[in-house]
C-alpha cells in the first residue's frame, strides 16, 4: 500500500503544474476587459467544491458542481458542444 510521501514523490509535480496553469488562466481573465459569463463563475463555484468537498471526495465535488443538473429536456439545442459548465 503507498503512502502519502509515495503518492506526493509520484504526482505531486504534475499536480503542482496544473495549479500554476490554473493561476495563470484565472491571471488571463483578470488582466482583460469586458464581462465574463457563466463558465467564469462555474469554474470559481468548482474550486470552492474542491477546497471545501462537502465530505464527499474532492473530484466528485468538483464534477457536480460543473454538471448541469436540469431534468427537463431541451425544446431545441443550440449548439453542438458542450459548454463544460452549467447555465444558472
Amino acid at each position: 500500500m503507498p503512502t502519502k510521501t509515495d503518492i506526493l514523490d509520484l504526482y505531486f509535480m504534475d499536480a503542482r503544474y496544473k495549479l500554476i496553469d490554473i493561476a495563470a488562466f484565472l491571471d488571463r481573465l483578470d488582466r482583460h476587459d469586458g464581462e465574463s459569463d457563466f463558465r467564469h463563475a462555474g469554474f470559481l463555484k468548482a474550486m470552492e467544491a474542491m477546497l471545501n468537498p462537502g465530505g464527499q471526495p474532492r473530484a466528485k465535488a468538483v464534477l457536480e458542481s460543473l454538471s448541469d443538473h436540469s431534468t427537463e429536456p431541451t425544446e431545441k439545442s443550440e449548439i453542438q458542444f458542450a459548454y463544460g459548465a452549467p447555465q444558472e
